[in-house]
């Protein structure tokens, strides 16, 4: 059992001891994180009634939540209009790290507390990182579509050489944001033998240990985004910072869409000014039809629809520490709060 496991094993026998009769939970999107394979028995110990519904549109908010005590929310939208109307309310639970589906002024003005939940994805999101770079490395799209059409089958030789294949190890990962996430992935970079690169925090002074953005696209063999999406990392990867880059080079984002102009992406890929890209995430998800990053004839390109965070063992951390915000809520203990 992993250490955030065992943390949540130990609190587990104090949840039944916490139950408040007149107390209600409401988790209004279930279907965003569970598809019948997590356990909510922490999370359902916690409070003696929960309503739970897979989805919940904006629309139907104010009303889900007017007499809960508690709301669990990942994606739908809690706005000040929904919580004027929610008297009873007094903690918000976002299962997932960013807040932006809450007013937090709102929220605060209300003296309504709002929790979420970090560092549950370290192990999904730096292994999915490295399925994109594995597969852009070893070609393994072109030579499993030559397989499929026959052309491996039609070959005079034992083997196929048609696309270059190059190694990992001795080469320079370059990470941009050195959180949680960010250390994973330099961990399995380093078990690849490859030389790692941290890029120092865009508009602060410089630190040990890490280097200029730009010093680092030029250098690095891979690049992985790891950084939030603020106004200062909005665009932070766009036409200028590609040029930086190594003709080989590829570019791996988990972050967030916005944090790289997809338009200078796709070009540079198409005008093979890189060597490939494995992203993740989209500025708009859904994604419009019209993404410049959905077109057919992008070469070296890998889009996955923001499942790096998704492994079931992250989704239930999740879940659990959800529970264990909660819990230490009615204790009176601060945890994981945001307001």
């Amino acid at each position: 059992m992993d250490s955030a496991n065992l943390k949540i094993a130990a609190r587990a026998p104090l949840l039944p001891k916490l139950r408040i009769t007149t107390m209600t939970g409401v988790f209004l999107d279930t279907a965003t994180l569970q598809r019948g394979d997590l356990n909510f028995t922490l999370l359902k110990a916690v409070l003696p009634t929960w309503q739970f519904h897979d989805t919940t549109a904006t629309a139907q908010v104010a009303e889900r939540i007017a007499q809960a005590d508690v709301v669990v929310s990942n994606k739908a939208y809690i706005g000040a209009e929904a919580l004027a109307a929610a008297e009873n309310l007094k903690l918000i639970c976002v299962i997932a790290t960013g807040t932006n589906n809450v007013d937090l002024v709102a929220a605060k003005a209300r003296g309504m507390a709002v929790c979420n939940v970090t560092g549950y994805a370290p192990a999904s999101v730096s292994q999915h990182v490295f399925a994109l770079i594995l597969a852009l490395v070893t070609q393994l799209e072109n030579y499993r579509a030559a397989v499929k059409s026959g052309a491996w089958q039609r070959a005079s030789g034992f083997s196929m050489l048609d696309y270059p294949i190059w190694e990992l190890a001795g080469k320079t990962m370059g990470i941009v944001g050195y959180g949680s996430l960010g250390q994973a992935v330099a961990h399995l970079a380093e078990a690849f033998c490859m030389r790692v690169l941290i890029a120092g925090r865009p508009g602060q002074p410089a630190a040990i240990n890490r280097v200029p953005l730009h010093d680092l696209l030029r250098q690095a063999d891979a690049v992985s985004l790891h950084c939030p999406l603020t106004e200062q990392t909005r665009g932070l990867i766009g036409a200028y910072e590609l040029a930086l880059m190594q003709p080989h080079a590829l570019l791996i984002n988990t972050a967030r869409g916005g944090i790289v102009d997809e338009s200078a992406l796709a070009q540079a890929l198409r005008e093979h000014r890189i060597g490939g890209a494995g992203v993740d995430v989209l500025s708009v998800e859904p994604p419009v039809e019209d993404n410049v990053l959905l077109a057919a004839d992008i070469p070296n390109l890998i889009v996955t629809p923001h499942i790096a965070w998704a492994s079931r063992e992250a989704r239930q951390r999740l879940v659990d520490e959800t529970a264990n915000n909660i819990a230490a809520f009615l204790r009176g203990v601060t945890h994981n709060r945001v307001v």
